[in-house]
């Protein structure tokens, strides 16, 4: 199936607006938090797969090792994760999140869950359900062609 250039080009223009929409709104959320954006990124991966290794990391939030364990230092200041040894494989370091890395995560998701209802609040119900079923096929195929 054949799409026009202009459509094409339409939809990449619209995601790319909207992303930087939500890049901007997502970066004055977090300068209520003692949290980067980075570390926000991070803290999301590592709640989402779980423990991870500076390695897993690093390769999730496409980091050099030497950057992600100089963000996870400063997590580890802030009290946001901590390194754990492996009981598997006592030389194995993984970061794990405390309990105010997660309270940070929780509370920031929330707060763009909530800039995304008043966004949507005066569109049709089907219209976004819609969109959000429009959204996961497009993620998925992009998951697809990227393999």
């Amino acid at each position: 199936m054949s799409h026009s250039s202009s459509t094409i080009a339409e939809v990449e223009k619209e995601l790319r607006y909207i992303a930087g929409i939500i890049k901007q709104k997502g970066r004055e959320i977090l300068d209520h938090y003692p949290i980067t954006a980075p570390q926000f990124v991070a803290l999301q991966w590592l709640l989402e797969k779980g423990d991870l290794t500076i390695g897993e990391l690093s390769n999730h939030i496409h980091l050099a090792c030497s950057t992600t364990t100089d963000l996870v230092d400063r997590m580890e200041k802030n009290e946001l994760v901590e390194r754990v040894r492996d009981p598997k494989d006592r030389r194995v370091v993984r970061i794990h999140v405390l309990s105010k890395g997660k309270q940070i995560i929780h509370e920031v998701i929330e707060k763009r869950q909530d800039y995304l209802k008043v966004v949507l609040n005066d569109i049709p119900k089907e219209d976004v359900e819609s969109l959000n079923k429009l959204l996961c096929l497009l993620h998925e195929n992009m998951l697809e062609t990227s393999k």
